[in-house]
């Protein structure tokens, strides 16, 4: 029998989906919390790995505060600051660190490290990454991959091809093109029928009309007849997203 006097919920705070580019809402979520009775009886990890450090400057996006109740946030190095080496940074509550941390007797130190043991170099990229770009230059950085990602979803909805673009990432997610080489070719992360597009700072709206132009190119090309129908991905974008025959107001027919 569970003791739900004791019990400890334990939640994942995703700040942008790998996949799809979701975040949750972090104050609803404590909220919820909250009214079913567990006050001081959470969790709540924050992974940001690529959006934590975009956040900050989306007006309408979740602020992750220590203000609030949760316990720890985590973000990449490599991702949206472009670190030439994977990294990350885990940030949590003193109270947790001295939990982690370890006497060394050979450093004469304490030890807070995870892993026992970080890279040196990747501190120093992230130091000279942030001191070089600053507030502002991360701020326009932040809006610039937000207007080209909106600009690479209507230039897919515009040729007919289903796209969804989360308002609060820079991550467009469409049909997954029928042929692999183009796939490789793009670099593309593909997940059952759809695939998505990851607009980061040094993709150029030229780079992503590129990327439209080839793929509605090839895109007859992929299917015998010369003709198609637009697949179906209602069930991974929504309806409202989906210009297939069925949940489009018009057939499109390529």
């Amino acid at each position: 029998m569970v003791d739900f006097d004791t019990f400890v919920i334990l939640l994942l705070f995703l700040a942008g989906t790998t996949v799809k580019g979701a975040i949750d809402d972090l104050d609803r979520i404590i909220r919820t919390l909250e009214k079913c009775g567990f006050r001081d009886r959470f969790y709540i990890h924050c992974d940001g790995a690529l959006a934590g450090l975009m956040m900050p400057f989306i007006k309408q996006a979740p602020k992750v505060t220590f203000k609030k109740p949760i316990g720890s946030v985590s973000v990449s190095g490599h991702k949206f600051m472009g670190c030439p080496v994977p990294c990350g940074v885990v940030i949590t509550r003193l109270e947790h660190v001295k939990v982690l941390s370890t006497d060394i007797e050979y450093l004469s130190s304490r030890d807070a490290t995870i892993m026992g043991s970080r890279n040196g170099h990747a501190p120093m990229f992230l130091w000279y990454t942030l001191n070089k770009k600053g507030y502002r230059g991360i701020r326009k950085e932040v809006q610039k991959c937000l207007r080209n990602a909106h600009h690479l979803a209507n230039r897919l909805r515009e040729a007919g091809v289903s796209a969804y673009l989360n308002e609060l990432s820079s991550t467009v997610v469409f049909e997954r093109p029928h042929d692999e080489a183009f796939v490789h070719k793009w670099q593309l992360a593909c997940e059952g029928s759809i695939a998505h597009v990851v607009v980061m700072p040094n993709v150029s709206v030229e780079k992503l009309n590129n990327f439209v132009e080839e793929l509605i190119g090839e895109r007859p090309r992929w299917h015998e007849g010369g003709g198609f129908r637009v697949p179906c991905v209602a069930k991974d974008i929504g309806q409202e997203n989906c210009l297939c025959g069925v949940h489009d107001k018009k057939l499109r027919v390529v």
